[in-house]
C-alpha cells in the first residue's frame, strides 16, 4: 500500500504512538504511588491495632490470638503491595522511559531522512522546471531570429551585410536553442531518475523504517502489559499464603477455650449462699409484736439490695477507720486473691534467682581478685555484694511472706465461707482478723471479725485531734484501749496491719428505718422507727448494712431486714 503522499499524516501518527507510550508510562507510574499509599496505610492501620504490652493477658483468649495473628497477616501483605510498586517502578517504568527515548531517536532519524529526499527531489523539479523555461525562451527567439533572417534574405533592397548579419543571429540563437534544449533533457533525465529512486526506494525505506518504529512500540507495549501482570501476579502466593493464615488464626478459635479464660479470670471462690428462710408473720402477730426479729430476713433482704460478694471490698474495719495493706489482696475474692498472690510468687522467685545468680558472679569475680590482684582489687565490689546480699534477704522475706499469705488463702478455701441471715458474721472478714471483740458473743454481732467497739467516737473516748480521720495518725488494729500492744504500733513492713482510713467511706444512698433497732452488740447501731440513715456500705450476704447517722459521725451495722434502701444511680 503506497502511502507517498501522507508522509505527513504518517509522521503526525508516530508521534501520538510515542505519546500513548509516555501515557501508559504515567498510568504505571500512578498504579506504583497507589500500590505505596495502599502499602503505608496498611502498616498503619497494622501498627493502630498491635496489641500493647498491657494487652498481653489477654492473648489467653483465642479470638484475641486470632486478631493479632490477622494483623501480622496483613502486614505481610503490605509488605506485597510494597513488592509490586518497586518491581513496578524498576522494570516497566525504566523499560518505558528507556524505549520512548530511543523510539524519539529513530523517528528523527527517520524524519529527518524524510525531509531531506524530498528537498533533494522539490530542487531537482524546480532545476527541471527552470531548464524547461530556458529552453521554451531560446526555442521562441530561435524561431523569431529564423524569421528575422528569412525575411532579410527575401527582401531586396537589405544589404548583403544586413542579411548576413540576420543569419548570424538566426544561428546563434539556434545554437542558444539547442543548449538549453540539451540541457533541459539532461535535467529531465536526472530528475526522473531521482523521482524514481525516491519514490521507489528512498521513501519506501523511510516508510519501512517509521512502520518499524511503530510496531516496535506496539510490540514492546504488548510485553509491558504482561509484565506487569506477571510481577503483580507473582506476590499472589504469598498473598494467598497470608489469606491462608488468616483463615488457619479463624479455624484456631475455640468459644470453649475461651469461655474457659473467662471462668478462671474471674472465678471468685465464695460459697454460694444458702437458701431463705420462710418469713412467718403469723408468730409475731400472735404475740402482738410486729416487730421481725433480727435473725429473720424479711422480703426486702434480696439480692437486689446487696453487692456481689465477687465486687465487694472487704470491710475494712470499724466504720471504714482501718484498711487493710494493699498487698495483701485482701479486698479480691478467694480465688482471685490465690491467682495475685501465686502470681507474685512467681515474680519474687524469678527476682530471687536472677538476684542469686548476680550474687554467684561477684563471688567467683571477688575469688579471682583474691588469687590474682593484678585482675582487680576484691574490695571494690564489696559494696555490690552487700547491695545484693541484702537484695536477696528482702527477696527472700517476700518470698516468705507470700507465701503465708497463699497457705492462709488455701486454709480459707478448705474451711468455706458461710452464709446465712443477719447474725452470721462474714467469714472473709474474720479469717483476715487477728483481734476478737471482747464482746464476742459467738456471732450475734455484726462483722464480728472487725476489731472494733461501739462505733460512736464519744462512747470509744477517742480524741478526734489524735486518732480521728481528719488527724492523719494511724493505729495498728492492735492498739486500740485494752490491748497489750496498745503504745506499740505494728511497724510498717507488718503485712497484716490495719490502719485508719485518710477519708470516711463515702455515701452511697439513703434508708429508712422501718423498724426500731437497740444495737446492742459489737459494731452495731442503734436506730428508730422511720429514722433516715446514710448508706456507706452495702450488705455483703451475712445480713448487715453500714450506715451512718445523718449530720453526725456515728456510724455502725443496722439488719438489712429492718431498713428500706434507696440507693443513687452510680451504685
Amino acid at each position: 500500500m503506497f502511502l507517498m503522499d501522507q508522509w505527513e499524516d504518517i509522521s503526525y501518527h508516530t508521534l501520538k504512538g510515542i505519546n500513548f507510550l509516555e501515557t501508559y508510562g504515567n498510568f504505571v507510574k500512578e498504579r506504583c504511588q497507589i500500590e505505596m499509599e495502599y502499602a503505608k496505610g496498611l502498616r498503619r492501620l497494622v501498627k493502630s491495632y498491635q496489641p500493647k504490652k498491657k494487652e498481653c493477658e489477654e492473648l489467653k483468649f483465642s479470638t484475641v490470638r486470632s486478631f493479632r495473628d490477622t494483623v501480622n497477616e496483613t502486614a505481610d501483605m503490605a509488605g506485597q503491595h510494597e513488592v509490586i510498586s518497586e518491581t513496578l517502578t524498576a522494570v516497566v517504568l525504566n523499560e518505558i522511559g528507556s524505549l520512548v527515548k530511543e523510539l524519539k531517536e529513530d523517528r528523527k532519524k527517520s524524519l529527518s531522512e524524510g525531509s531531506r529526499v524530498q528537498q533533494n527531489l522539490a530542487h531537482s523539479l524546480q532545476q527541471l522546471e527552470k531548464a524547461k523555461k530556458n529552453y521554451e525562451k531560446a526555442f521562441r527567439e530561435a524561431e523569431k531570429a529564423h524569421e528575422n533572417f528569412t525575411k532579410a534574405d527575401a527582401d531586396l533592397h537589405l544589404s548583403r551585410a544586413e542579411v548576413e548579419k540576420q543569419r548570424m543571429n538566426a544561428s546563434i540563437k539556434s545554437q542558444q536553442c539547442e543548449d538549453s534544449k540539451n540541457e533541459y533533457a539532461n535535467q529531465l533525465q536526472k530528475t526522473n531518475r531521482l523521482q524514481g529512486e525516491h519514490y521507489n526506494t528512498i521513501m519506501p525505506g523511510i516508510f519501512q523504517s517509521l512502520q518499524d518504529l511503530d510496531e516496535k512500540r506496539i510490540n514492546n507495549f504488548k510485553n509491558l502489559l504482561k509484565k506487569s501482570v506477571e510481577i503483580e501476579r507473582s506476590v499472589f502466593p504469598i498473598i494467598n499464603k497470608c489469606l491462608d493464615g488468616i483463615v488457619s488464626a479463624a479455624d484456631s478459635i475455640d468459644e470453649k477455650q475461651d469461655s474457659q479464660v473467662v471462668i478462671e479470670r474471674y472465678k471468685s471462690g465464695f460459697t454460694p449462699p444458702g437458701d431463705i428462710p420462710f418469713d412467718d408473720l403469723s408468730t409475731p402477730r400472735q404475740n402482738g409484736d410486729m416487730t421481725p426479729t433480727v435473725n429473720t430476713p424479711s422480703r426486702q433482704d434480696t439480692v437486689k439490695n446487696t453487692l456481689s460478694i465477687a465486687k465487694a471490698k472487704k470491710r475494712g474495719g470499724l466504720f471504714g477507720i482501718f484498711a487493710s495493706n494493699k498487698e495483701d489482696f485482701n479486698d479480691l475474692p478467694p480465688n482471685q486473691r490465690k491467682k495475685r498472690i501465686q502470681q507474685r510468687i512467681d515474680d519474687v522467685t524469678t527476682k530471687l534467682h536472677q538476684e542469686t545468680a548476680a550474687r554467684d558472679g561477684l563471688l567467683k569475680m571477688k575469688e579471682v581478685y583474691e588469687g590474682n590482684p593484678s585482675l582487680g582489687d576484691p574490695m571494690s565490689i564489696t559494696g555490690q555484694l552487700t547491695d545484693s546480699c541484702q537484695k536477696i534477704e528482702k527477696l527472700r522475706a517476700d518470698l516468705q511472706r507470700y507465701q503465708s499469705l497463699l497457705e492462709d488463702v488455701d486454709t480459707l478455701g478448705t474451711g468455706g465461707a458461710t452464709s446465712g441471715g443477719p447474725s452470721t458474721p462474714n467469714s472473709l472478714a474474720r479469717h483476715h482478723s487477728n483481734v476478737m471483740s471482747p464482746h464476742h458473743n459467738g456471732g450475734a454481732s455484726p462483722r464480728s471479725s472487725v476489731t472494733s467497739h461501739r462505733t460512736s467516737l464519744s462512747d470509744e473516748s477517742l480524741s478526734r485531734s489524735s486518732h480521728s480521720p481528719e488527724s492523719g495518725i494511724g493505729l495498728s488494729h492492735n492498739s486500740l484501749p485494752g490491748s497489750d500492744t496498745y503504745d506499740q504500733p505494728d511497724g510498717p513492713d507488718d503485712d497484716n496491719a490495719e490502719f485508719y482510713d485518710a477519708e470516711p467511706l463515702p455515701i452511697i444512698g439513703t434508708c429508712r428505718a422501718m423498724y426500731a433497732f437497740e444495737g446492742t452488740s459489737e459494731g452495731s447501731m442503734s436506730m428508730a422507727e422511720g429514722e433516715e440513715l446514710s448508706i456507706i456500705e452495702l450488705d455483703q450476704g451475712d445480713g448487715w448494712t453500714r450506715v451512718r447517722r445523718v449530720g453526725e459521725f456515728e456510724e455502725g451495722f443496722v439488719p438489712t431486714s429492718y431498713i428500706e434502701m434507696n440507693l443513687y444511680n452510680n451504685c
